[in-house]
């Protein structure tokens, strides 16, 4: 199955459709980080964005897509991929991000999210996804789990956070379709 058809075909269990996010979309998914920055539970970023600061996100899509859950009103959630490593080793391991606006949380918009974005992980030829996440953010330590991630361990200590330490936990997917043959990135 190509990904358009596994999006159209995610999307045909919630009038929402899951698509490539588009310049347009800039101002709805920095809202969204915005959230998340401002909430202390998922980024240690502070510093609020602007559409203008994630509009770059959108231009490598090929090779580092981000996904929108579009409902046809306003963007529920996102999900990107981002680079793990400069090295070329690592070409065929990818972080993620996912974020879900709060007025749609406990909806299934991250896990409807976090399954596309694995499905066009595996379409660009990544053989693992990885993302290091705060221990009390369980919500999305659940969501993961669900959708096949296993956490491997722990960073302690991995930043300061408003005059906090913060550990993080990481987790990882292995994609088993991709593990057979070299890393070819989709150009």
């Amino acid at each position: 199955m190509t990904f358009a058809a596994l999006l159209v075909a995610s999307a045909n269990s919630m009038d929402a459709v899951i698509r490539l996010a588009r310049p347009e979309d800039a101002p709805a998914v920095a809202a969204i980080y915005n959230q998340g920055i401002a909430e202390r539970g998922a980024t240690f970023e502070t510093r609020p964005r602007t559409a203008l600061d994630v509009a770059p996100w959108f231009a490598q899509a090929d090779r580092f897509p981000t996904l929108v859950l579009d409902d046809g009103d306003r963007i529920l959630g996102w999900a990107s991929l981002s680079a793990y490593r400069p090295r070329d080793c690592y070409a065929g391991i990818a972080e993620f991000s996912i974020y879900v606006d709060a007025a749609a949380r406990g909806r299934g918009v991250g896990r409807r999210l976090l399954d596309a974005l694995v499905d066009a992980a595996r379409v660009r030829g990544y053989w693992k996804l990885l993302s290091r996440i705060f221990p009390f953010n369980t919500a999305s330590l659940a969501l993961c789990q669900r959708c096949g991630f296993r956490q491997v361990g722990v960073y302690e200590k991995h930043g300061n956070l408003d005059g906090r330490w913060l550990d993080v936990v990481i987790v990882e997917r292995l994609i088993a379709d991709n593990l057979t043959s070299p890393f070819s990135p989709q150009e």
